[in-house]
């Protein structure tokens, strides 16, 4: 009897055993297949790719012009206000020409005076009683005198502000009692003339970019005024020029608000290239200065193959992608990219129509579920 119950008792003592084995391993099983990475896949697949190059832009006439006096003196009176038309020669403006008008009358007074005596000399040497020398200094005392006359006239003209081409005045005229300047640098403005029947976008292009951009590549924009209007244009002109732009990094903008004793700071500079694109605006509807949203079509193909962009893979050696053969595995294939867009890349070898990539490992059950139960409050002590 005793025998019996003991072996009863292996036997349950067994049972357990083989219970907590089996759970154990099914346990353990779940574990590693929800740690397991899973691969994401896609197809290669054969489409329309259109890559473009997106900037930003600044509509602007075709031909205006910075209207400026060639004399500096006050401004006595403006004959246009915003928004007038003019046209070629029209008065634009007067200006004070008080100072001038008094330069111009010593200089027609000196003329005189040096006329008559170069008239005089000239009478004096053809009877012998002045010299040849003489004769020539009297002759260009007449002529500088002629010259200087000449210049004040001029000047005084220049007084008369006229419009050098027909068009609208864009912005207002500076205000009467406006003292102009002249120079090369910098002079004073008086108002703009521009014609807002032709205009076109100057776009600025990343030098990243600029490479893809090709005279008579068609782009579409957008204006913040007409938000559910698409316009189109042609690129015509390609600045051989850069210009450029300094921004400071995010950190570095947050340690200099921080903290006022950090005298360092880094910056970034990206250069740019003007892109001047002719547009389309038959209604009218574009003013001057706003700001377009440009889109360039670079490139189009009907029936490439097509990948998405997270699939292709960078080494070393160049470009790949990661094929999924029979059985699971996968092989490293050197690929040759030609045109892209925001979400996909043509391949020009490598691949083929059917091929399946991987595109990246998907995080684990495990590692979703760790990251879930730690996100709660902190347990209280």
């Amino acid at each position: 009897m005793l025998k019996k119950v003991n072996k009863i008792w292996v036997a349950v003592a067994l049972a357990v055993l083989a219970g907590v084995g089996g759970g154990a391993w099914y346990y353990y099983s779940a574990q590693t297949a929800r740690q397991a990475p899973k691969q994401e896949t896609a197809t290669v697949v054969k489409g329309q790719i259109i890559s473009s190059v997106a900037a930003t832009g600044t509509i602007k006439p075709v031909d205006s012009v910075d209207v400026s006096a060639e004399v500096s003196a006050r401004i006595k009176e403006i004959k246009v206000k915003e928004n007038d038309y003019v046209t070629a020669g029209q008065v634009l403006a007067v200006l004070d020409d008080k100072t001038l008008e008094t330069t111009l009358e010593k200089a027609k007074y000196e003329l005189n005076t040096k006329e008559a005596t170069y008239r005089r000399m000239q009478s004096l040497h053809g009877i012998g009683a002045k010299s040849d020398a003489d004769l020539e200094s009297a002759r260009l005392d007449y002529q500088t005198a002629a010259a200087n006359y000449d210049e004040a006239s001029s000047n005084v003209a220049k007084t008369t502000i006229v419009s050098p081409m027909s068009g609208m005045v864009l912005g207002e005229p500076v205000s009467i009692g406006t003292m102009v300047t002249t120079g090369v640098s910098n002079p004073t403005v008086i108002m703009m003339i521009g014609d807002v029947s032709k205009k076109q976008v100057k776009v600025k292009v990343d030098e990243t970019d600029i490479g893809k951009v090709q005279v008579g590549q068609t782009a579409t924009f957008t204006v913040d005024a007409y938000q559910n209007k698409t316009f189109s244009g042609t690129v015509t002109k390609i600045g051989q020029l850069s210009t450029s732009t300094t921004t400071l990094s995010p950190s570095s903008a947050t340690s200099s608000s921080s903290s006022s004793s950090s005298s360092s700071s880094s910056s970034s500079t990206v250069i740019y290239y003007y892109v001047t694109l002719a547009l389309d605006d038959p209604d009218n509807l574009l003013k001057v200065d706003m700001t377009a949203r440009v889109t360039i079509k670079t490139g189009e193909k009907n029936e490439a193959l097509l990948i998405p962009l997270s699939a292709l893979k960078t080494n070393a050696s160049g470009q790949y992608v990661a094929v999924l053969r029979d059985g699971g595995k996968t092989e490293n294939v050197p690929v040759t990219v030609g045109l892209s867009s925001n979400e996909y890349v043509e391949v020009l070898d490598g691949v083929q129509a059917g091929d399946k990539l991987v595109v990246s490992f998907a995080k684990s059950t495990a590692s979703t579920t760790a990251t879930k139960s730690n996100s709660g409050p902190p347990p209280h002590l």
